[in-house]
């Protein structure tokens, strides 16, 4: 159980640098005007497959008896996150021009909902593993 929960808080460093670097390169994309590549769509199918992963392990941490009643707004708020990012993301995909507003908005409020999922259960950003 420990070594689940373990693996559950090491993710979320991951999450948050694939998130960080997308949406600079986003941003970057997005103020230089440039074309849309590949590696707009890789890293957003990246981050959301990480939060993905991410909900997935919680979720089976919860199932397994690891529950708490501050665990409802880091569940809510994780949801949230995924959705939003899952939504815009699938949104500009579908684009006869997909741009980079779109994945700027969704991976960035989805990083703002996790660092928000974060702080519901009483954790830090850069803070320890669970225990």
């Amino acid at each position: 159980m420990n070594t689940l929960l373990s693996i559950h808080s090491y993710l979320r460093y991951l999450v948050l640098l694939v998130g960080v670097v997308a949406v600079a390169y986003y941003a970057f994309g997005l103020a230089t005007k440039r074309p849309v590549d590949k590696l707009v769509r890789i890293l957003g199918s990246s981050f959301a497959g990480l939060l993905d992963t991410q909900i997935l392990l919680g979720i089976i941490g919860v199932a397994m008896g690891r529950y708490y009643p501050a665990l409802i707004g880091h569940i809510v708020m994780m949801v949230l996150a995924a959705g939003l990012a899952h939504a815009l993301l699938v949104v500009n995909r579908k684009r006869p021009n997909p741009g980079y507003l779109l994945p700027l908005i969704g991976v960035g409020g989805a990083l703002v909902l996790v660092a928000g999922g974060i702080f519901a259960i009483g954790r830090g950003l850069l803070s320890g593993v669970y225990l």
